[in-house]
């Protein structure tokens, strides 16, 4: 089962107890199923959770039943439930406070969502029939999808109420509403009541944050091992034009023993070379010979 999948069935288990959550929840769903028209209400869902639950929240905000359900529904396979009497349809428009021969296009009436726990319920169960969620582990992203470009916009603002701060496109005729942050996905999963996959969100993102440090630290250590065996080439040339050009013994005891150490150690560290050095000097002092090596070595080279 994907992550959306038992995203979805975990929501479908929160215990619903008071009416107007229904009626909300239900409204939701509505406004973002496949059609909800005068003519026809139809709902099509993947999920068979959801498929179950709708019947129950139906009866329990409206007492009314489907025109058509499902049946048994193969695994994997998209269940439809369908209302086409004119009546009962008419009904469901009226809790909303709409008449369906009126209503040309789609709103949402606040005034059905005064309550934090009806707004709640609201966009669960629009996210339960528009909504998809990507497995965290992969990326960040949550959307709802509905074709009513009012009900989309409205939706982001009911969002912002919320505390959320949601983004806004289009994909083809659909407006989408979606987050992009492990947090906010999270957030908006523990306020419609799937904690267990928020949880699991958490997780993935603290794992991610984990892996992405430790390479982070392995590409720097690997960049400063590159630098150390870049700069440890350079002064071994250095030292080496040197010898063939005025010979090492000719050099400074300071410097001779600098070049000496470093063709003995040509991998060692500055640190390393330092802790070699005898008597002992400090890692800034060796750098400054094997750099007064370098120049001596290009001077060298222009005379030459």
């Amino acid at each position: 089962m994907s992550f959306a999948s038992r995203a979805k069935a975990e929501l479908c288990r929160v215990k619903r107890s008071k009416k107007c959550c229904a009626v909300a929840e239900c409204y939701g769903a509505l406004l973002y199923c496949n059609s909800f028209t005068s003519r026809e209400i139809r709902i099509i869902t993947g999920s068979a959770e959801f498929a179950a639950l709708l019947p129950r929240l139906f009866r329990r905000a409206f007492g009314l039943s489907f025109d058509k359900l499902p049946g048994e529904v193969a695994p994997g396979a998209r269940a439809t439930l369908l209302m086409t009497d004119r009546d009962k349809i008419a009904e469901v428009f009226r809790a909303f406070g709409m008449e369906p021969d009126d209503t040309l296009t789609l709103h949402i009436n606040l005034g059905v969502l005064e309550n934090d726990c009806c707004k709640a319920s609201f966009v669960r169960g629009a996210f339960l029939a528009g909504g998809s969620i990507t497995d965290p582990n992969k990326r960040y992203h949550l959307e709802f999808a509905t074709t009513h470009a009012a009900v989309s916009r409205e939706m982001s603002a009911l969002l912002g109420e919320l505390g959320f701060e949601p983004g806004s496109a289009r994909r083809g005729a659909g407006c989408l509403t979606y987050f992009k942050q492990s947090e906010a996905m999270a957030d908006f999963l523990t306020m419609t009541g799937a904690t267990a996959s928020a949880l699991e969100i958490m997780s993935a993102r603290v794992e991610k944050d984990m892996r992405n440090e430790i390479n982070r630290k392995v590409n720097c250590d690997t960049a400063n091992a590159d630098k150390t065996v870049a700069a440890a080439q350079e002064q071994l040339d250095a030292i080496r034009g040197l010898e063939r050009s005025r010979g090492l013994d000719t050099l400074p005891e300071g410097l001779q023993q600098a070049a000496l150490l470093r063709i003995a150690n040509p991998a060692a560290s500055l640190a390393d070379l330092a802790a070699l050095s005898y008597p002992a000097v400090t890692k800034s002092c060796l750098s400054h010979r094997l750099k007064r090596l370098i120049e001596l070595s290009r001077e060298a080279g222009q005379e030459a």
